[in-house]
């Protein structure tokens, strides 16, 4: 019932003086009443044994598929496609690589062979049944960046069609001039990765430049994870299918472990720990190494059709209802798996049934408000985002609602389980107008804004709302705060560290006893009246001037002659 909204920025105001500052910017906007009960229904409900880890093109996605849509029925959200579904069809396949594959290194006076998961993990995101490379010369690239506002090109012009491309993962390390034991703020972020450090780049750079292959040296530091992590890429990998089959892709991609990369550097007569020194220069040069790769991958291709769901709220002013904010989160995890203590179902409470759950009930919230919004909403349950944000790429190349009318997204990971904050993280904070509007919807709650605490770890890339951003719609990735109130100073980065630890794409990623929904309550009635005050905004939320992002949205607006 509408009365029983909650008048918590009325409250806030009462406390302020002469109604200024950012309390007064979020004008006389409530924050809605959300149900933290019916939340956790929903993850119990996905995250149960029944749904089985809610892998794509499974028994698992059908039942989440239903679930998901019939929510959307029940609270009143029309179909968000204009086919007058709620369903986008998005069509993938999977692709596995035979396991027996091996890697030949071929120099001028030896040969090594490298075993499948243990020198090396690769694969391929051609749809064919079998791919060869055979004696593709090999060179060096460095960190394979073509960052011209950086002026920084690793390839400086060399031709590397069928050639198979080395390089060193992360973003180079450039020392600050002036403090040589810093890195430079003003090249590839200082600490803070770019979208150039991330493989998913390298891989493209490469295919684009018309590379047979593509293989990138592992070390624990720059990649964040070991060796484990990467062999975890192999097997059964699942991609967007393309009208062209993915034939535009380089033949291989994959990884190379630091030993074997040393071996390989010195086979062809040359020091990897000098040439990794040499490529922290923008004078870097591409260096050829006297060896040549040769693989045959036999593939066997598994189609099929999974489903992006979505459901919209119109926006009640005629001549803006055709714009959207968008709210997404990602329904998809991991299936049925290897068995850790007898449980071989991944269940994926955080990762991200409870986010799906979230934004249900954001939904309701909406429906519910006393006032609509005057552009429309459309909530959107992605899949396949463990499989390298397939869903939400496929919807971003495929939109619904134009992208040049689309004003922003707001992606849920996860959901905070553990009770209410004094901070709110965001990831990538700086990059748009976005975060101006949950700094005026925090502080009117009383709480603060807090940066990604590992920003080397880039992971503003890593999630749903980056296809967005990569084709320049302003997105929003909130996390979970980590001053909990009532709770020690540390019981935030405890209870993070226990999960990535213990729980993270693990079988153990269940609902668990003592969650407690206040917080997550907090956070989605934060995340609400952002959506609410951009679908009412006079202007279209910008990226901050040097964002990477700014220049694809300008021409795309320009392009629809969209006034920003």
């Amino acid at each position: 019932m509408r009365h029983t909204y909650l008048t918590c920025i009325v409250l806030v105001l009462a406390l302020l003086p002469a109604l200024n500052g950012s309390a007064q910017k979020a004008g006389a906007v409530i924050f809605p009443a959300i149900d933290g009960a019916a939340i956790l229904q929903h993850t119990k409900v996905l995250a149960s044994d029944q749904y089985e880890g809610r892998f794509p093109g499974t028994k698992g996605e059908e039942l989440s598929i239903a679930y998901i849509e019939d929510q959307f029925k029940k609270i009143g959200l029309k179909p968000g496609n204009t086919d007058g579904t709620y369903i986008q069809k998005v069509p993938m396949v999977g692709i596995t690589p035979d396991p027996s594959m091996t890697l030949t290194l071929k120099g001028a006076k030896e040969e090594g062979l490298l075993k499948y998961l243990e020198g090396f993990v690769a694969w391929t995101r051609r749809e064919a049944p079998t791919v060869t490379l055979e004696n593709s010369p090999m060179l060096f690239v460095g960190y394979g960046i073509r960052a011209p506002e950086y002026n920084w090109d690793d390839y400086k012009g060399i031709d590397v069609h069928g050639k198979t491309l080395v390089m060193l993962v992360n973003d180079p390390p450039v020392p600050d001039p002036k403090d040589q034991s810093k890195l430079d703020p003003k090249v590839f972020g200082g600490d803070a990765m770019t979208y150039y450090g991330r493989w998913t780049y390298k891989y493209d750079i490469g295919a684009e430049k018309g590379a047979a292959g593509v293989l990138l040296v592992h070390e624990t530091g720059p990649a964040g994870y070991g060796w484990n992590v990467v062999q975890g890429f192999g097997g059964e990998r699942f991609d967007l299918v393309t009208a062209d089959k993915n034939m535009n892709k380089a033949a291989m991609e994959g990884w190379i472990t630091l030993e074997q990369a040393k071996k390989l550097f010195a086979q062809a007569g040359r020091d990897f720990d000098m040439l990794k020194k040499q490529a922290v220069d923008r004078n870097f040069q591409p260096v050829p190494l006297p060896v040549s790769a040769s693989i045959t991958m036999h593939v066997k291709l598994h189609p099929i059709q999974s489903c992006n769901v979505m459901g919209k709220l119109e926006g009640n002013d005629p001549k803006l209802k055709d714009e959207v904010v968008i709210y997404s989160a990602h329904w998809d995890h991991l299936g049925i798996g290897k068995p850790v203590n007898g449980d071989k179902i991944y269940h994926g409470a955080i990762d991200n049934a409870v986010a799906v759950g979230g934004i249900i009930e954001t939904a309701r919230a909406f429906i519910k408000y006393p006032t609509l919004p005057k552009r429309s909403i459309l909530f959107l349950a992605v899949t396949a985002e463990e499989q390298g944000l397939l869903g939400s790429e496929y919807y971003a190349t495929h939109p619904i609602c134009p992208l040049a009318k689309t004003l922003a997204d707001i992606n849920l990971e996860g959901l905070n389980v553990h009770g209410k904050t004094k901070d709110v993280t965001i990831i990538g904070l700086g990059n748009s107008d976005l975060d101006d509007y949950i700094h005026d919807a925090a502080a009117a709650q009383g709480r603060t804004l807090r940066p990604d605490p590992e920003p080397e770890k880039g992971m503003y890339y890593r999630s749903d709302h980056f296809p967005f951003a990569r084709q320049g719609v302003p997105a929003l990735e909130p996390d979970r705060g980590i001053e909990f109130i009532g709770q020690p100073a540390d019981y935030g980065r405890k209870i993070r560290t226990d999960y990535v630890a213990n729980d993270y794409h693990r079988p153990s990623d269940k609902v668990k006893p003592d969650w407690e929904m206040s917080g997550g309550v907090q956070d989605l009635q934060l995340f609400w009246m952002v959506g609410y005050k951009v679908a009412n905004a006079d202007r279209y939320p910008q990226w901050k001037p040097g964002s990477e992002f700014n220049a694809r949205r300008d021409a795309q607006l320009k392009a629809a002659g969209v006034q920003k």
